[in-house]
């Protein structure tokens, strides 16, 4: 299928400073705002990112996960390679546990469900991803109405798996594409000032003393 190109991504991090929810000796979390990406881009001039700010105060700061560049919301970073690994496990085990809320366009029907549809890079479009039945791998999110306007309805996102962009993809797939979507709703992005999806809450096992410990973030709209 040919698509329309996607627009020019011109990169404008915004100027706010650095919101620390949490921290000990073993992990740091933050609050990521919308627009910045999480890792330093390939091209120039995006070199500005999360990792590189907190770095700039927080020296010991290590990558744990991402998000997308449009989304807000908890991060989290080690502080040692051993929390830092075991971090990652969580991660990759599944354990964690991550709740995102997104301002999606339409009303839903139902009031709750599983979106079950395996994914994989969209590759003529990058950086475009989607569904594809033949060579996906899985992908699971879980959906919850918590509120409804006249045109789009408000949910809560739970992803059981952590493909690129799939919240993203899942909500488009079920005809209800996130509000501000630059890259899966270009014509209808415009009047928005940012992508509606937002990562409210993570859990997971602390790493030193493994207890089940949650962060949160409150949306910003």
């Amino acid at each position: 299928m040919i698509r329309p190109l996607l627009p020019d991504f011109i990169y404008a991090p915004p100027d706010v400073p650095l919101q620390v929810v949490y921290e000990d000796k073993h992990l740091v979390v933050v609050d990521k705002p919308a627009g910045l990406l999480s890792v330093p881009g390939k091209l120039e001039g995006r070199s500005d990112c999360m990792i590189s700010r907190l770095q700039a105060a927080r020296w010991d700061a290590l990558l744990v996960h991402r998000l997308d560049c449009d989304t807000s919301g908890v991060m989290i970073f080690a502080r040692t390679k051993q929390a830092q690994g075991f971090l990652g496990q969580e991660f990759e085990k599944r354990r964690a546990r991550k709740t995102y809320i997104a301002r999606v366009k339409g009303d839903v029907q139902g009031e709750s469900g599983r979106i079950d549809l395996p994914m994989g890079s969209d590759w003529p479009n990058r950086p475009r991803q989607m569904v594809d039945h033949e060579n996906g791998r899985p992908a699971q999110t879980d959906w919850q109405v918590i509120g409804r306007a006249p045109g789009e309805t408000r949910v809560r996102l739970s992803p059981l798996t952590g493909r690129s962009h799939q919240l993203r993809v899942h909500m488009q797939a079920l005809g209800h594409v996130i509000l501000g979507d630059p890259i899966y709703d270009v014509a209808g992005a415009s009047g928005w000032p940012r992508l509606m999806l937002h990562a409210e809450t993570l859990g997971l096992h602390h790493p030193d003393s493994g207890v089940w410990t949650d962060f949160a973030v409150p949306c910003p709209f």
